[in-house]
C-alpha cells in the first residue's frame, strides 16, 4: 500500500489536495479547526459512522449465529483497468447488479466470495497504481467544510437519495459502479475489509451539501466496505458533465471502516472517468441538456484531473444503455 496522504484545503479551483507523508503504514488526515461553520447533521442522525459500524457488526454476528450468508457475486462490470472504456450490451450479471439494492449492512454482511474470472484478470493485470487526484472543492469529508462521514446512515449501497433528515432524490439515468481494490505491495491481493467513500454531482452538475439549493441534502454520497474480492458497489445515477470537467466520480479509499471514522486515514484519493460513448448516450436524454454543451468543451486530454495521461488508468469499462441503465467498473490498485 502507499504511504499516508493528508488533506489540505487547497484552492477554490483545485479543492483539497492530498500530499504524501513519509511515515509508512500510518495514514492520517488533518481537518483544520478554522473550517467555516456549516450545516450539521440533524440531532436524530448525529450518531455517526461509528454507530453504523456497531449496528453492522451486530447484524453480522447474528447472521453468523444463524448460519446465514452466501457467496457474494463479483460484478461483471469490473474489468481490468487500462482497457478501453467502451460500452456494450448489458450482461445478465450487470443487469442483476443494477437491479440489486439494500443497505450497507446487507451488502457487506455476506460470507467470503470465491474468485471470479473478472477478479482473476484484474489480479493478473495488476501493477500500475491508481493515479492520485484532487478530492475537489466539494468532498464532504470534513477537509473542506461539512463532513458526511459523521452522519448515521452514510454506510449504504444506494446513494441515490438523501438520508437522515434530508429527503431529496437525485434524478437521472441509473448507474451502478463497482471498484475492485487490489493491494500492490502484497501481490495484488484483494483488499477485503477496506472502505470506500464515493461521491459525485447530480445531473445538473451540482453537489449536495455545497450548492446553495442543496446545503441540507446529502444524496450521491456513501460509504461501502469491500467484500472478500475487494469489491464495493454503489447504486446511483449518471453524473453530469459540468463546465471545465470531464464526467467523473470521486472516491477515497480507507484501510478499514473504522479508519473512516478517525479523521480520514486515507490510502488513496482518485476519480473514475466515464467513457465518451456512454456519456453521449446518456446526455441525449431529457434532463442532461447542459451536459451536451459542456462535453464539446472538454476532452480527457484537456481535463485538469485526467489530462496528464488521458485517464487511461481511471477510465471505467461499462455495459448497458441509457434506456436500461449503465453498470461501470474500475480496478483500483493501491
Amino acid at each position: 500500500m502507499k504511504p499516508a496522504r493528508t488533506h489540505s484545503k487547497g484552492t477554490d479551483t483545485t479543492g483539497p489536495r492530498h500530499s504524501r507523508m513519509r511515515f509508512p503504514w500510518t495514514m492520517t488526515t488533518s481537518r483544520t479547526p478554522d473550517q467555516p461553520d456549516v450545516d450539521q447533521p440533524h440531532p436524530n442522525h448525529d450518531r455517526g459512522l461509528e454507530f453504523d459500524l456497531t449496528t453492522l457488526m451486530s447484524r453480522r454476528s447474528l447472521g453468523l449465529f444463524l448460519g446465514a450468508g452466501g457467496a457474494a457475486a463479483a460484478l461483471a462490470a469490473c474489468t481490468p483497468a487500462g482497457t478501453t472504456g467502451s460500452t456494450s450490451s448489458a450482461t445478465t450479471s450487470a443487469t442483476s447488479s443494477a437491479a440489486s439494492s439494500g443497505s450497507g449492512a446487507a451488502s457487506t454482511g455476506s460470507a467470503a466470495a470465491s474468485a471470479t474470472p473478472t477478479l482473476t484478470r484484474a489480479i493478473a493485470e495488476c501493477g500500475v497504481e491508481i493515479p492520485e487526484e484532487t478530492a475537489g472543492p466539494y468532498p464532504g469529508d470534513g477537509s473542506n467544510g461539512p463532513n458526511v462521514l459523521e452522519a448515521s446512515g452514510v454506510v449504504r449501497r444506494d446513494i441515490t437519495s438523501s438520508f437522515g433528515s434530508a429527503s431529496a432524490t437525485a434524478e437521472g439515468v441509473p448507474l451502478t459502479f463497482t471498484l475492485t481494490l487490489l493491494d500492490n505491495a502484497n501481490g495484488c491481493t484483494p483488499m477485503a475489509g477496506a472502505a470506500v467513500y464515493a461521491w459525485h454531482c447530480d445531473r445538473d452538475g451540482k453537489y449536495s451539501m455545497y450548492d446553495s439549493s442543496l446545503k441540507n441534502e446529502n444524496y450521491l454520497r456513501g460509504v461501502q466496505e469491500a467484500d472478500a474480492n475487494g469489491q464495493v458497489t454503489f447504486t446511483s445515477i449518471f453524473p453530469a458533465a459540468y463546465s471545465g470537467r470531464w464526467p467523473h466520480i470521486h472516491f477515497e479509499v480507507f484501510e478499514s471502516m473504522n479508519n473512516a471514522t478517525s479523521a480520514g486515514q486515507v490510502l488513496a484519493v482518485s476519480q473514475i472517468a466515464l467513457p465518451k460513448a456512454a456519456c453521449d448516450d446518456v446526455y441525449a436524454t431529457p434532463g442532461y441538456e447542459k451536459s451536451v454543451t459542456n462535453m464539446t468543451r472538454t476532452t480527457l486530454q484537456s481535463d485538469n484531473a485526467f489530462g496528464d495521461d488521458g485517464g487511461i488508468y481511471q477510465l471505467a469499462t461499462m455495459t448497458g444503455s441509457a434506456a436500461a441503465g449503465y453498470a461501470a467498473g474500475l480496478n483500483v490498485t493501491i
